[in-house]
């Protein structure tokens, strides 16, 4: 019975397959993605509450930021942006 496990065995009496070291590497290439996966997810969530993605959303909100920024930097003065904000609110 000892003969027949020394000649049965997984490997027939020979060394270990060359392919094993893809197991473990492979394994903790998955759980490095499932952390990645997972802190994007978790950071987008946290980022997601901000007023940035409406105004994405909406051309005249981001056109009024606009023209709100270009005011803020001295750009163009108070009667300039009342002007473009009322024609921007008015359509004409």
């Amino acid at each position: 019975m000892a003969t027949q496990m020394a000649q049965g065995g997984w490997h027939d009496g020979g060394d270990a397959p060359a392919f094993w070291p893809v197991f473990p590497i492979m394994f903790g290439l998955f759980w490095l993605a499932v952390l990645g996966a997972a802190f994007y997810l978790i950071r987008r969530r946290m980022n997601g509450g901000t007023a940035a993605a409406p105004a994405a959303a909406d051309p005249m909100a981001k056109a009024q930021s606009v023209l709100a920024e270009r005011f803020a930097r001295g750009e163009i003065d108070e009667d300039e942006y009342l002007m473009r904000i009322s024609t921007l609110r008015n359509g004409s």
